[in-house]
């Protein structure tokens, strides 16, 4: 007799651990041998198993406590090394051992520019540095290829300088001139410059190729003073002092192209010695400063074999009897530098997913009308072909920056132009019915809805895109303009703020408007993405202030997350909840910012009431 459970059942998996993102995002700090004496803002080499923590300084004030001694670690226990010809303290160490090291510059007490290497035994002085510098900076590579960059000289300074074992060379600067960062690599080809001190903690990441510097996305909490391990496509950012002046244990991890929060050091500090040619899944945090210097010794270590996680995935932890569900985990996400539009502008139009979007038209103060148009790739903008119409105050649909529709818009006096474009050329079409500007769009470029907006007075007309005309539908609730405007297709959307600060939400279900919970703060020219059950309203202006306030809408009710980096108003939105992307905008001038959203896939335990 077959069991009901085979008829109408599924089968769970059962694990003791949870699923992971990846091998590091299941790993933990453990303790390991403490350091023979406290001390802080040395100078690190080499990896978990390997490492070399030189000078530094036994405690703060650093200048009257530097000292030249080293420890070497073998991955259990720290014992003495040879001592430095010269105490420094905020330098740079790089090398692939602690047998074959390089230290470099540091506090002397001055900033100075002098070079030691270490064979395991002895530091023998060598070639200076072509530009003398300290307050704590990048090194990676190994004793006979290696890299240096950053630093405080004073001022800040981006400069390069490789090393070939015997001699400095001047090479391509840093994009942004910074103290107090982590530096990683094993092979100098392939360099991370993480955080520190420009003009406050920074989040900053810029990935070395061996030839250039490039910017790429900035950790999720900025900081300095902190240290790394790892490569330019997998390392780990450790500790740190965060603005302004909170010393933290956070732990991120990057893939590649993006920071994700991991396990936290167990003792917050910052300025510790870390493995600069370690990995991300074998890492050291050796002394550092708390409220005094510390011997603390944590290793980090990440599980060989790991359960991947898998959107939508089901199953039972044996470990805590629970049963679990990975899903995309909204609230706790937050938003990461993207590209930087070529042209600053505001009061754009765009539509299409985070990796293939566009940024259309929009104002600038001179010429305020703009026709120029960029599609996004998921990292850069590019320049494309113009509108024919130039305009601002306009709105898109579409599903792709190859395929989209433009409607809407002024350019002095209200247009009803309509464009579509086929990824080369755009091709006028027919106009909406109701010529205005500042209104919202939704769908895509074979099935739109335009709705609301500026038509002196305002509008709640809405009307319909069948891929050829358009057509009057039943109107919004409320009249109004300027507000977030979203949605997957010409049968459903929604509409929320406006230029009157309101706080109204409406949905769109093919028919007609319905009014449901409001935003929780009234607000105008707000960028939006999403659809109508899980969509995000982002910036705009609540009177007197331009604000950075994010809000997720989960069908039923707004719920205020993470706010944008940077405050802006007239902002667009394009993309979904779970990846959507923040473009352009007023930040008390026109901004060509970019800020992606990326949700990461949490395992949630399923609770039942």
């Amino acid at each position: 007799m077959a069991k009901y459970s085979d008829i109408k059942g599924f089968t769970v998996q059962t694990v003791s651990t949870d699923p992971a993102a990846s091998a590091a995002a299941g790993g933990t700090w453990a303790s390991g041998g403490s350091l023979p004496t406290a001390k802080w803002i040395g100078q690190s080499a080499g990896t978990q198993t390997s490492n070399l923590f030189a000078g530094g300084a036994s405690d703060a004030p650093a200048t009257p406590n530097r000292v030249g001694t080293s420890f070497e670690y073998d991955g259990s226990s720290w014992t003495a090394g040879g001592s430095m010809n010269t105490g420094r303290f905020a330098g740079t160490g790089f090398g692939a051992s602690n047998t074959a090291a390089v230290v470099a510059g540091g506090n002397e007490p001055s900033i100075g520019g002098k070079t030691e290497t270490y064979n395991g035994s002895a530091f023998t002085e060598t070639t200076d540095l072509n530009t003398t510098r300290g307050e704590k900076f990048g090194g990676a590579g190994t004793s006979t290829a290696g890299i240096v960059f950053g630093g405080g000289t004073p001022p800040n300074t981006a400069n390069t300088e490789t090393w070939n074992g015997s001699a400095w060379t001047e090479v391509n600067n840093l994009n942004t001139a910074r103290q107090q960062f982590a530096g990683t690599g094993s092979a100098y080809t392939a360099v991370l410059a993480i955080g520190g001190y420009d003009t406050a903690g920074t989040g900053k990441t810029e990935s070395w190729d061996g030839t250039n510097w490039t910017e790429v996305n900035d950790l999720n909490t900025a900081r300095e003073g902190l240290a790394g391990s790892g490569t330019n496509t997998a390392a780990l950012a450790i500790g740190g002092l965060t603005p302004p002046g909170a010393k933290v244990g956070v732990t991120e991890n990057w893939d590649g192209s993006a920071w994700t929060e991991v396990a936290d050091l167990s003792t917050t500090r910052y300025q510790v010695g870390g493995s600069p040619s370690g990995t991300n899944l074998l890492a050291l945090a050796a002394g550092g400063l708390v409220t005094e210097a510390v011997t603390t010794t944590e290793e980090w270590t990440a599980p060989s074999i790991f359960s991947k996680q898998i959107e939508g995935q089901l199953y039972f932890n044996s470990t805590t009897n629970a049963f679990k569900e990975t899903i995309s985990d909204i609230p706790p996400s937050t938003w990461a530098s993207g590209g930087a539009l070529n042209t600053a502008r505001r009061l754009t139009a765009g539509s299409g997913p985070q990796t293939s979007s566009n940024c259309v038209a929009g104002y600038t103060p001179s010429p305020n009308y703009m026709n120029t148009v960029e599609n996004y790739d998921g990292s850069s903008w590019s320049e494309v072909a113009e509108v024919n119409e130039g305009r601002y105050g306009l709105a898109a649909a579409g599903a792709a920056n190859t395929s989209s529709l433009v409607f809407g818009g002024t350019d002095g006096s209200n247009s009803a132009k309509t464009e579509s474009w086929n990824g080369s050329a755009w091709t006028e079409v027919n106009d909406l019915s109701t010529a205005r500007y500042y209104l919202g769009g939704a769908g895509v470029q074979g099935d739109a809805l335009a709705f609301g907006g500026n038509a002196t007075p305002y509008t709640a007309n809405t009307e319909l895109w069948n891929g050829s005309s358009w057509t009057e539908v039943n109107n919004l609730n409320l009249a109004r303009a300027g507000g977030g405007g979203t949605g997957p297709s010409g049968s459903s959307a929604m509409y929320f703020g406006s230029d009157a600060d309101t706080n109204a939400t409406e949905i769109w279900d093919g028919t007609s408007w319905t009014e449901v919970n409001n935003l929780n703060e009234g607000r105008q020219h707000l960028g939006a993405s999403g659809i109508t059950t899980l969509a995000l309203g982002f910036g705009g202006y609540d009177p007197g202030a331009i604000v950075a306030s994010t809000e997720f809408w989960n069908g039923t009710s707004w719920t205020e997350i993470n706010d944008l980096s940077t405050a802006r108003t007239n902002v667009q939105g394009s993309g979904s909840a779970i990846a959507g992307l923040a473009t352009g905008g007023n930040t008390g001038s026109v901004s060509a910012l970019t800020e992606e959203f990326t949700a990461n896939l949490a395992n949630k335990t399923i609770t039942s009431t």
